[in-house]
């Protein structure tokens, strides 16, 4: 009944529910706060490179892989679009992540990243995953879209199966967040607060992304590969470093394999 349901809505409509389920897992990654203090290093570090693989993975059969298969089928240079929306994506993060003010988890306040300012450590925490969730959030909302556009290529099945991949990464997304927090002092509802605030981006970027390509389809292979250059940034610019920072290299290098094999099961088994 819920699938017949969910399957008759507007793609925008689906687009939503599905990123507002990415934001519900990364508030399940903080409610961890509940019931722990502190997370052991080497399980956090296998999650991060979990979290890797699964963004990895998505990147090319989720979103590199349909683009230039949308771009063959109208007939251009196939690697065209590709190229350019994955540039572009990688660009536009670097952008955002010079002048944005945030923190990374693990690192003291005075490494903090961005425009400089007297913001609490706890925003500038939260700021940076959020800085990770507008991609993943964008990722979702273009595949949703993709099937309004009415492409071929585009699958309902394809895009659940991105909307999931996306959800199990953000699980360590979240407790990444508060855990460090409730370590700090802060109280468990604060830190889960906190923690599931780094997702609310998710639903917006997503029904963005579906309106977009729904609006203007002939972007669609460009915001595809934008959203894949993106995430390709997050993962090289923030979760391989930081899942190495206490030198697990071997478990969170297995942790990435593992996601990579999650995220390419699921969509090459459900798209």
């Amino acid at each position: 009944m819920i699938v017949e349901w969910f399957v008759q809505l507007d793609p925008i409509y689906q687009a939503f529910l599905a990123t507002c389920f990415t934001w519900f897992v990364t508030a399940l990654g903080a409610a961890v706060v509940f019931v722990f203090k502190t997370v052991n290093r080497k399980v956090l570090d296998a999650m991060l490179g979990f979290a890797a693989g699964v963004m990895i993975a998505a990147s090319f059969w989720s979103l590199l892989a349909p683009a230039i298969e949308m771009a063959e089928e109208s007939g251009g240079a196939p690697w065209i679009p590709a190229v350019t929306g994955f540039l572009l994506g990688g660009i536009f993060l670097r952008i955002v992540d010079k002048f944005l003010p945030h923190l990374h988890p693990g690192f003291p306040k005075e490494e903090s990243e961005g425009i400089q300012t007297s913001w609490h450590r706890s925003i500038l925490l939260v700021l940076a995953i959020t800085l990770h969730n507008i991609p993943e959030g964008l990722a979702v909302g273009v595949a949703f879209g993709a099937l309004k556009a009415g492409l071929p290529s585009a699958s309902l099945a394809g895009a659940i199966a991105l909307a999931v991949g996306i959800g199990l990464q953000n699980f360590p997304e979240g407790t990444s967040v508060s855990v460090p927090l409730r370590r700090e002092g802060f109280s468990r509802w604060k830190s889960f607060w906190y923690g599931q605030m780094s997702g609310m981006v998710e639903p917006i970027a997503g029904v963005i992304g579906a309106a977009a390509v729904i609006i203007m389809k002939p972007i669609l292979p460009y915001a595809l590969s934008f959203a894949a250059g993106a995430m390709i940034f997050v993962v090289v610019e923030e979760l391989i470093p930081e899942s190495q920072m206490e030198k697990n290299t071997d478990i969170a290098t297995m942790g990435a394999m593992l996601g990579f094999a999650v995220m390419m099961t699921l969509d090459v088994a459900l798209g």
